[in-house]
């Protein structure tokens, strides 16, 4: 029998968490009715971009069984690099390839150290995410820096929007379609998922493991570097305190999505679904003045029930509860006679 093509499959899997998504954005529409103005949706969308390209960048690691916990710091340290070249008279466009080679680079260190000394990369992310972050404070003395030439093209913009849309939300538009190509439809993606669904066997019929792995987190480095260049577009000032955290709420997003810590599998569109929920239920619980101590509270209910709601969707998908329209039909030479 013949697979369904690629596109249909990845809109197949990802129904549950659009499912999801769409149903708590009309439940906080009704319960509040400016939250579904489109520049209300915007804004929501445009603070999820940051996270959401570092989750399509981790899907990559993720798949093959490591992590990276260092994106926070690759994020700071990316933007403080930019925000130091600029105000030292380099062009703002020029410091794009620089922030975007070292975040590369950054998480090829990852790499190498992770797969070369045969330490788990959960160890060596979380140093290495120190070090970034160390780095970055030294480079910016402490204190956010700012006179950036905000008259410049790369701030108007890459910082601002494009055809009524953040530029910003489009970059992670294109990210999101490049890196669901490169994950299901090129030789790279398939190593990816063959090395976390069984790395013995992986490396016994001689794929390139070593190299896929230092690849893969590097990937995931310069993701980091892409978020970097839209923050600082963004926001105008290399500040080195930025980006706590960003690393687990990209993992949780990741989850959601339905890439398995297991690996094996995952998906770029399904972590930048997860990770707009995340965001949702944070944008919801300011139009619902909820106090801001509930937050974390209700955005680890959102990850179980959102995980818990897709598990249970592609469990049923064997059983005829998915709409037809995302079922495969079959080819006329399939069906019987």
């Amino acid at each position: 029998m013949s697979r369904p093509p690629w596109y249909r499959r990845v809109v197949r899997d990802e129904f549950g968490v659009a499912l999801v998504l769409v149903v708590l954005v009309l439940a906080v529409g009704a319960a509040h009715e400016d939250f579904l103005r489109p520049s209300n949706l915007f804004s929501t969308a445009q603070s999820s971009v940051y996270v959401g390209l570092m989750a399509c960048g981790l899907v990559f690691p993720l798949a093959m069984r490591e992590v990276d916990l260092s994106l926070g710091g690759t994020y700071a340290l990316g933007i403080v690099a930019g925000a130091v070249l600029i105000r030292d008279g380099f062009a703002p466009w020029l410091a794009v390839p620089v922030i975007l080679l070292l975040a590369f680079f950054l998480g090829c260190l990852n790499g190498v150290v992770t797969t070369y000394l045969r330490l788990p990369s959960f160890i060596v992310t979380l140093a290495s995410a120190m070090l970034f972050r160390g780095v970055a404070l030294a480079l910016a003395d402490g204190k956010q820096i700012s006179g950036m030439p905000q008259e410049d093209s790369f701030f108007t913009v890459l910082g601002g929007k494009l055809f009524g849309v953040p530029a910003s939300v489009l970059v992670l538009l294109v990210a999101t379609v490049l890196l669901t190509i490169l994950f299901t439809r090129t030789r790279f993606g398939a190593r990816v998922r063959a090395i976390g669904s069984n790395p013995d066997a992986a490396e016994f019929s001689g794929l390139p493991v070593a190299r896929t792995r230092v690849l893969a987190l590097g990937l995931s480095g310069l993701m980091g570097g892409v978020a970097a260049v839209t923050g600082l577009a963004f926001f105008t000032a290399g500040d080195p305190t930025v980006g706590n955290g960003y690393e687990l709420t990209a993992i949780a997003a990741c989850i959601i999505g339905g890439t398995p810590l297991a690996g094996g599998r995952g998906s770029v569109p399904g972590a930048v679904l997860g990770n707009l929920i995340l965001t949702t239920v944070a944008a919801s619980l300011v139009f619902l003045e909820v106090p801001i101590n509930w937050t974390t509270f209700a955005t680890g209910a959102v990850i179980l029930v959102a995980v818990a709601f897709d598990s249970v969707l592609r469990r049923t998908r064997g059983h005829g509860l998915v709409p037809r329209a995302l079922k495969r039909r079959p080819n006329r030479s399939e069906e019987p006679r």
